[in-house]
């Protein structure tokens, strides 16, 4: 079976699924629909699919199995509302929605439908979280302790990177991305054991023209099994995307940015000859992880087959393991609860902003480019 799917919203991000959905053994893209005619014609002619600019329309006029909805947030829940409605499964760009209340009338739609709907949480796909996953299944770090995610160098709050849409966000083209990191902290320490004992702050770097509330986060919780999770993401300065993950018999250091995974099982700290040797171990295992990983973007320039690519491309990643998920009958790769843990991370942030977050001084603060 192949899926005969459909991208809603003809941006950036668009364009990524449409690629995918080509390459895809299990999916073709058969349409792009978007408010903006000239727009969709363009992104369908690049892509060789039929172009509409109205959902309901397209639902009549192609048999569909499956809709990317790749919109801004605000438009998720209806779009999805409508495809769900029809039985036809969808995957929405994160965040999935706005609102808990709004992702649980999705739930509930997909379900009355017999369809399915999941979030776009990509990087749990990334060549380094798949190592790093592996070793965590194999029980390689012992039983799991505590989880760690730093995400710095992340979009000002007045940045428009997605577009303007962003600013009528709390914590505008910032709160866009914050997804990411809460994903891979709920992924990689599991889920909240309690939410009324999730801490969270919130502060601003910088003065903004607009009335956004935050640009600055930190989260800690406590799993269900007893890691202890947190996740800081910042505004600005040098970009570090890392997670250390801390288990009874070792640890693992997993750099999104370098896509390597330093795995720590050694005490380094008996004597100075230890402690010497731990950074040289560190090196060699970045050295090693940066190679395999240059020696992969070699490969896939010269066979750019979709084996390939699904293995460098966490979006391909994805797509290709929901679509399988989809024809055979099964849960989605990202649990319909991990998205819904996002969402309800997020209305802690905002319920937290609007009390009011504190404007760190200048002295504190990150310069802007």
């Amino acid at each position: 079976m192949v899926l005969r799917t459909a991208v809603i919203g003809a941006g950036i991000i668009s364009g990524q699924h449409l690629s995918a959905l080509r390459e895809c053994p299990n999916t073709t893209p058969v349409a792009v629909c978007d408010l903006d005619e000239e727009r969709a014609g363009r992104m369908a002619k690049e892509h060789k699919t039929a172009a509409y600019t109205d959902i309901e329309e397209l639902l009549a006029s192609e048999q569909l199995h499956w809709i990317h909805i790749c919109t801004p947030v605000q438009t998720h829940v209806a779009l999805a509302r409508t495809a769900l409605a029809a039985g036809v499964s969808v995957l929405i760009e994160k965040p999935i929605t706005m609102t808990s209340e709004e992702l649980q009338e999705l739930i509930e739609t997909a379900d009355a439908n017999d369809a399915s709907v999941s979030s776009v949480h990509n990087h749990m796909f990334d060549p380094a979280m798949r190592e790093a996953q592996t070793l965590l299944e194999q029980g390689a770090l012992g039983e799991l302790r505590g989880v760690d995610v730093t995400y710095t160098g992340a979009s000002f709050a007045d940045e428009p990177n997605r577009g303007s849409w962003t600013f009528e966000l709390p914590g505008g083209e910032f709160e866009e991305g914050i997804p990411h990191p809460l994903y891979l902290a709920l992924g990689t320490g599991g889920y909240p054991s309690d939410v009324d004992e999730i801490d969270v702050q919130t502060a601003l770097t910088t003065s903004y023209e607009q009335s956004f509330t935050y640009d600055t986060t930190q989260i800690q919780y406590r799993s269900e099994n007893g890691t202890l999770c947190s996740v800081r993401v910042s505004a600005g300065g040098v970009p570090v995307h890392r997670i250390d993950v801390h288990g009874s018999e070792g640890s693992v250091v997993i750099d999104l940015v370098s896509q390597t995974v330093v795995p720590l099982g050694v005490d380094y700290t008996a004597s100075s000859i230890h402690r010497a040797r731990n950074n040289l171990d560190r090196a060699a295992r970045r050295m090693v992880g940066t190679a395999t990983a240059f020696y992969d973007v070699l490969a896939n320039r010269f066979n750019n087959s979709w084996e390939t690519e699904r293995q460098l491309n966490s979006h391909y990643y994805q797509i290709d393991a929901e679509a399988a998920a989809l024809i055979r009958g099964n849960a989605p790769p990202v649990p319909i609860e991990q998205a819904e843990w996002v969402i309800r991370l997020m209305e802690l942030i905002r319920e937290e902003a609007e009390e009011g977050a504190p404007l760190i001084s200048a002295q504190q603060s990150f310069e802007r480019p």
